[in-house]
């Protein structure tokens, strides 16, 4: 990397590589024996970098991968990925040679659907299916015996699928009260008995569910939002069995700095009229990089110092009130540490009144990302200049 200039514009994420081992090794070692880790690496890997984290994803432990779409699973073969790797949303009946000839493991959860792939698969193709059962989350997945029964048959009756796993999602895993959670687990138990043959891999466990119920675990778990170093929930964060790391920062620099007078404004509408004298720097990153205008008054790390977000958040760029003149080019963190001060992904969840999931995920693909590896900068991954 050392001479290489890779991006153009004082604005970058950091994903540290290692934190994601450590956080992996961390929940495989608490883990019944025997279950395997499915690495969930859909969104662009929560917005963190499809590639790059399926492949840490795999040194550390994981032997399958899992997405939402056939879009993604095509990325992560057109990026070198050859491990298994699991759709876990619907894919169209007319795809299915070309999950085939990709490797790619497809959900499965419609009558239907399998009479209309049965007529187009080719002759000698071979596809790996996992059946989804709805046990209560109200989205895809086989609800009755009897369409269970249908799939299932129309399955083993045709050597051309393979029945690699069946598979449900809990909707309370990372809630206090038990009850819902509880009754999706005993709905999942009672649906696997009615099949006919139990397939290789049988998984229920979100990330909550893994770390809190082992009894859940089966002989494999679906590993989304802890493994980049993020609770499922704050409410169950001291419940926790193990401590995570965050693996996401953020980053910019100060491209102007200003001293302004009482009275004098501050960006679109004028909402923000300095009080007094005021140092006010300039960040080139908006919310069209994700750092959305809600988040106007959200403090950002100068110097290890908080500094507020003033005036309105525009498209490229937003102002912040300095503590005293700082020079343009100083470093600032809007997510991470900077000296004894830390801003976490959490925070800002918090200042959007939303969860820790929808941040990492919205910090936009024109906002470069440094990938870090046994403690060096290792790789820039810069969607603008592919």
């Amino acid at each position: 990397m050392e001479g290489q200039v890779l991006f153009f514009r004082d604005t970058w994420a950091e994903v540290d590589l290692d934190k994601i081992t450590d956080n992996l090794k961390a929940i495989k070692e608490i883990l019944p024996s025997g279950t395997e880790m499915m690495a969930v690496v859909k969104a662009n890997a929560y917005g963190h970098g499809d590639r790059q984290v399926a492949e840490t994803a795999l040194r550390a432990g994981a032997t399958y991968l899992a997405v939402a779409f056939l879009d993604e699973a095509i990325a992560l073969r057109k990026k070198g990925i050859t491990a298994p790797v699991l759709v876990l949303g619907a894919s169209r009946p007319k795809d299915v040679n070309l999950a085939a000839e990709k490797k790619i493991t497809l959900t499965v959860f419609q009558e239907e659907w399998i009479k209309k792939a049965k007529d187009i698969l080719n002759q000698n193709a071979k596809l790996k299916v996992h059946m989804k059962l709805d046990t209560g989350m109200g989205r895809i997945g086989i609800r009755s015996k009897e369409e269970l029964k249908a799939v299932e048959s129309l399955i083993l009756n045709d050597d051309r699928f393979l029945f690699e796993g069946v598979y449900t999602h809990f909707a309370t895993a990372d809630h206090l009260d038990h009850f819902y959670f509880e009754k999706q687990l005993g709905r999942f138990n009672q649906m696997i008995e009615w099949l006919e043959v139990r397939p290789r891999y049988v998984h229920s466990s979100n990330s909550a569910a893994a770390l809190r119920f082992p009894a859940a675990s089966f002989n494999a778990v679906r590993i989304g939002i802890t493994m980049y170093g993020l609770t499922p929930s704050l409410e169950i964060e001291p419940q926790l069995p193990v401590v995570l790391k965050e693996a996401f920062s953020l980053h910019s620099k100060l491209v102007h700095v200003k001293k302004l007078q009482k009275g004098d404004k501050v960006s679109y509408g004028a909402t923000y009229e300095a009080a007094g004298e005021e140092w006010i720097g300039t960040l080139p990153i908006g919310y069209a990089d994700g750092w959305v205008r809600k988040l106007q008054g959200q403090d950002v790390l100068v110097e290890g110092i908080r500094a507020p977000i003033v005036g309105r958040i525009c498209m490229d760029q937003c102002m912040i009130k300095l503590p005293y003149y700082v020079p343009p080019g100083t470093t600032c963190t809007l997510i991470g540490r900077q000296k004894e001060e830390f801003i976490s992904v959490n925070e800002v969840a918090q200042k959007l009144e939303t969860i820790n999931y929808e941040i990492p995920c919205m910090i936009s693909a024109r906002v470069p990302r440094i990938y870090k590896w046994n403690g060096e900068k290792t790789e820039i991954s810069n969607s603008l200049l592919k």
